[in-house]
C-alpha cells in the first residue's frame, strides 16, 4: 500500500523558515512528478510547487524566489523549503506524487496524496 506522509509543519513568525518533508512508502516501481499543494481557510486548494523526475521545477508566482522544492530519490522523499514566510502562506500543505506501480500483473500510473500538515504564519 502506497502512503505519503508529510512532516515539518508548525507555527512560525513572519519572515521565518520551515522545511516540509514528504516520505513515500510502499511497493512502487518509480516516482515520476512530485508536488506540493496548499489550502488556506475558505479558499480552494492550489498548486504551490512541482518537480519532475528530471528535476525540472515550477512554482506558483506567489512563492517564486521564497520556496524551493527538492527531492532525494534514494530516500523516496521530497521537500519544500519555505523561506521568508508570510501570513498569507498559512494553510494546510499537501504533498502529492505520480507513482508507477504494479497492481496485480498490470503496471499503472496513479497519483497519491498525503493527509496534510498545517503551516501557520503569525506574529
Amino acid at each position: 500500500q502506497v502512503q505519503l506522509v508529510e512532516s515539518g509543519g508548525g507555527l512560525v513568525q513572519p519572515g521565518e523558515s520551515l522545511r516540509l518533508s514528504c516520505e513515500v512508502s510502499g511497493s512502487i516501481l518509480k516516482i515520476n512528478a512530485m508536488g506540493w499543494y496548499r489550502q488556506a481557510p475558505g479558499k480552494e486548494r492550489e498548486s504551490v510547487a512541482r518537480i519532475t523526475r528530471n528535476g525540472d521545477t515550477a512554482y506558483v508566482d506567489s512563492v517564486e524566489g521564497r520556496f524551493t522544492i527538492s527531492r532525494d530519490s534514494a530516500k523516496n522523499t521530497f521537500y519544500l523549503q519555505m523561506n521568508t514566510l508570510k501570513a498569507e502562506d498559512t494553510a494546510v500543505y499537501y504533498c502529492t506524487a505520480d507513482i508507477r506501480l504494479y497492481i496485480g500483473r498490470s503496471i499503472i500510473d496513479r497519483s497519491y496524496w498525503g493527509k496534510g500538515t498545517l503551516v501557520t504564519v503569525s506574529s
